[in-house]
């Protein structure tokens, strides 16, 4: 492939040139010459084309202009890109959820191509070749776009794509999302930035299904924990589906215990994954029943507890599973740590009851050893 570009060169001449591209990412540059007038480089930019142009036939339109005449370019579309878009939209159920709102559809669809503003959204339609709508008339639509009905009506259409049933997995995550602002106004404020910002920031929680499709999208006070956001979450979601039965599964650090006497209250279940610190009685018992035998890869333990402070017991289920693979890196592990400290240990540089000063201002040296004076004991 071949182009004409233009370069500036040392003597403060424009070079106008032709770079051959191979699409291995080589490339040759044939040098045409330099100009230093805006009319001398035109002509040598002609001079290239025609040079491109060589030994190709030149297509007579009819309308009267010279062979070989640039011909004007009065508009461009990308006409492809937008009915690809466009097409996309329609089979996740977008238009039938908006009743063809087309200034929405515009919104979306040149976020997609740019992620802008909403004023520039204007700019980014009209290089696409699409009758952009105005910019008041976006604003007056905004309004309409941040209603609960709205939302619903396109939460509906994600979960019909997904097809929401009995054993759909939904995953969940939260992240935080800064403004260029100092003054906190009671949504957005100052708390725990996963971007390591001061600014005032909102908590956005997002459900998707396994490949990251989203489902619903939730935004909490900026300084709102994690913690405290996938309860209202859930069950939000379960209601606006009807789902009969939940069940989180998390780990450890996303739910505390009020966490999960909320899901309890809920009528939500759930399964979270946690270390342990000591051995558990059952795995205790086999190993005394069973002294002599190996613990089987993927013995499942199963030990009914109940938690919680004394004024809120709840019943729960503690399930321990063994595995051969886990054990065997957990003892190398065990081993690599034993082992650094041993070489740490024998690395470290004994007393040897000689002690020498370095001070410049007290340059002496002690031999042999302290001994207290009759009498006295330090401390």
């Amino acid at each position: 492939m071949a182009h004409v570009r233009t370069v500036k060169t040392a003597s403060g001449a424009t070079a106008v040139q032709i770079v051959h591209s191979r699409r291995r990412g080589s490339r040759d540059i044939e040098h045409i010459g330099s100009a230093h007038t805006p009319a001398e480089v035109e002509v040598l930019k002609a001079a290239a084309r025609q040079r491109l142009n060589a030994n190709q036939d030149t297509l007579d339109f009819g309308d009267g202009r010279p062979a070989g005449q640039a011909l004007p370019i009065t508009s461009t579309q990308s006409k492809h890109l937008w009915q690809a878009l466009g097409w996309v939209y329609e089979r996740l159920g977008f238009e039938a959820a908006t009743d063809g709102d087309e200034v929405f559809r515009q919104l979306v669809l040149a976020r997609l191509v740019e992620p802008t503003s909403k004023l520039d959204t204007i700019r980014v339609l009209t290089e696409l070749g699409i009758q952009a709508a105005g910019y008041r008339t976006i604003f007056r639509r905004l309004p309409t776009y941040a209603t609960a009905q709205w939302r619903q009506g396109l939460e509906a259409a994600c979960a019909d794509h997904v097809g929401l049933g009995p054993a759909t997995l939904v995953l969940y995550d939260v992240t935080t999302l800064y403004f260029e602002t100092d003054k906190a106004d009671g949504f957005r404020e100052p708390g725990f930035s996963k971007e390591r910002r001061l600014e005032p920031q909102i908590t956005v929680g997002l459900l998707s299904d396994v490949r990251g499709f989203p489902l619903q999208v939730h935004a909490f006070n900026g300084n709102t924990a994690e913690t405290k956001t996938i309860v209202p979450v859930i069950t939000a979601f379960a209601a606006a589906h009807g789902l009969p039965q939940v069940t989180v599964v998390a780990d450890a650090g996303m739910m505390s215990e009020a966490n999960l006497r909320d899901l309890e209250d809920a009528g939500l279940t759930f399964i979270v994954g946690a270390r342990i610190p000591d051995v558990p009685y059952q795995v205790k018992k086999w190993r005394t029943d069973h002294p002599e035998e190996p613990i089987p890869d993927g013995q499942i333990f199963t030990q009914p507890t109940i938690m919680g402070p004394k004024a809120d017991q709840r019943a729960r289920t503690i399930t321990y599973q063994y595995r051969t693979d886990r054990a065997k890196r957990t003892l190398r592990g065990i081993d690599e740590q034993i082992a650094e400290r041993r070489r740490r240990s024998r690395a470290r540089p004994r007393s040897s009851g000689t002690a020498t000063s370095s001070s410049p201002a007290a340059p002496r040296r002690s031999t042999g050893t302290w001994k207290p004076r009759p009498g006295r004991w330090p401390g």
